[in-house]
C-alpha cells in the first residue's frame, strides 16, 4: 500500500499546475482519499463529528445496504448485479466529469446514490435506462444545485421519478416474480418473463387485498430490487441508528405518522386508503424512511425539524397513495418534503430563537 500511496503522491505532483492535466487532480485526489482516508474537515454535509471520515460514513451505509442488495440477487438474479454496475459506471461517470469541469473534490458521496438508485428500480428495467436514470438524477438532482452537499433534492428519487414519468409502462406491470426456492437468483440470471403487478398496485386498481403480511415481511412478492425483503431493511435501518449515522426522529415520526393516519382515513374510505399494517408494510416505505429520508444532505438540522419532516413525510404517503393516480407515494413525499426542508429548518430556529430571547 506505501508503493501506492507514493505512486499517486507523484501523480499529483506532475498533474499539479499542468493546463491540461491538471483538471484530472480531482480524480488522483478522490483514489487517494479513498484508500488512504482523508484528515481534512468536509466543506459541506454531511458533517461528522466523531472519527469518522466521509468514506467510512459512507462505508456504513453500504454495510446497511447489503441486506437488500443480497436479497435482490435472490429473488431476482444475477442481472441485478448488472443494473448496479450500470448505475456506478454511468452516474460516477457524471460525477467526474463535473469535478473534472469544476477542478473540485469527487466526493464519495455517490457510492451510497449509485447503490441506492438501483435498489428502487424493477427487476426488468432495461440497462440503457439505467443509464439515463441514473445520469439524470445526478445531473438534475445534485450537479445543477453545486454538487455534493449543496443538492435539496435526493439524486436518486430524481431519477426513480424521471423514469416513471417518461416510461410509465415499465411501473405499472412490468414486475417479475421473484425466485423462491433453493438458491434462487445466485444460479440464474434472471426471472421468467412473467410479470405481475405489485400489491400496491392491485389495492389501487380495486382487488381484495390477498398478500399476507410474513410474505411482505419477507419480500416473496413483486416489488423493486432492494425495497421487498423488509426484514433486511429494518435491520440495516436499526444498524444506522445505533452507529449513529442515521436520526431515529425521521423514520420514527415517519411511520408513525402514515400508520395514525391510515388508520384514520381507512375507517372513512376503505376503498381508497389501505389498512395501517399493509401501508407499512408495501411498497418502497420502509426503505424510503431508512435509507433516503435521513439522507443527511436533504434532511433537516434541527431536532424540532426532524419532527416535523417526518409528519409530513407520513401525511403526504397516504393521501397521495389514497387520492392521486399513482400506487405509490413515498418517492413524492420524499421530494416535497425535500424542497420543504429548508424552510423546515428556518421556522424551527425562529421560534426557538424568540423563545430565547424572551
Amino acid at each position: 500500500m506505501r508503493v501506492l500511496k507514493e505512486g499517486l503522491n507523484r501523480l499529483s505532483e506532475f498533474i499539479e499546475g499542468r493546463p491540461i492535466l491538471g483538471r484530472l487532480h480531482p480524480v488522483v485526489k478522490a483514489m487517494n482519499g479513498f484508500f488512504f482516508g482523508t484528515d481534512k474537515t468536509a466543506p459541506s454535509a454531511p458533517y461528522i463529528l466523531d472519527n469518522l471520515d466521509i468514506k467510512r460514513y459512507m462505508s456504513l451505509v453500504i454495510m446497511a445496504l447489503l441486506p437488500s442488495v443480497l436479497a435482490g440477487i435472490y429473488f431476482y438474479g444475477l442481472r441485478v448485479l448488472a443494473v448496479i454496475i450500470v448505475s456506478y459506471i454511468f452516474g460516477g461517470l457524471t460525477e467526474v466529469l463535473f469535478a473534472i469541469f469544476r477542478r473540485k473534490e469527487i466526493h464519495e458521496g455517490f457510492l451510497v446514490t449509485g447503490l441506492i438508485f438501483p435498489l428502487v428500480l424493477p427487476s426488468s428495467i432495461p440497462l440503457w435506462m439505467v443509464a439515463v436514470g441514473v445520469v439524470f438524477g445526478v445531473f438534475f438532482g445534485k450537479e445543477v444545485f453545486g454538487g455534493t452537499g449543496r443538492n435539496i433534492f435526493n439524486p436518486a428519487l430524481v431519477g426513480r421519478i424521471f423514469l416513471s414519468m417518461a416510461f410509465p409502462e415499465y411501473f405499472a406491470t412490468m414486475w417479475q416474480r421473484p425466485f423462491l426456492k433453493g438458491l434462487g437468483g445466485f444460479l440464474r440470471f434472471s426471472p421468467d418473463s412473467i410479470t405481475s403487478a405489485t400489491p400496491l398496485i392491485n389495492f389501487k386498481s380495486g382487488h381484495l387485498i390477498t398478500s399476507d403480511y410474513i410474505s411482505l415481511l419477507l419480500g416473496t412478492e413483486p416489488g423493486s430490487i432492494g425495497e421487498t425483503f423488509r426484514i433486511g431493511i429494518i435491520l440495516g435501518g436499526i444498524f444506522l441508528i445505533m452507529v449513529k449515522v442515521s436520526d431515529w426522529r425521521i423514520p420514527f415520526s415517519y411511520l408513525l405518522s402514515v400508520a395514525l393516519l391510515s388508520l384514520l382515513v381507512n375507517g372513512i374510505f376503505p376503498d381508497k386508503f389501505a389498512p395501517p399494517l399493509f401501508q407499512l408494510l408495501s411498497g418502497g416505505l420502509l426503505f424510503g424512511a431508512f435509507f433516503m429520508a435521513t439522507d443527511p444532505v436533504t434532511s433537516p438540522l434541527t431536532a424540532g425539524g426532524k419532527w416535523i419532516c417526518g409528519v409530513l413525510l407520513g401525511i403526504f404517503t397516504v393521501l397521495i397513495r389514497g387520492l392521486s393516480g399513482f400506487a405509490e407515494g413515498v418517492m413524492f413525499a420524499i421530494l416535497l418534503t425535500n424542497a420543504l426542508n429548508p424552510l423546515i429548518d428556518t421556522v424551527v430556529l425562529n421560534i426557538k430563537f424568540k423563545r430565547n430571547s424572551l
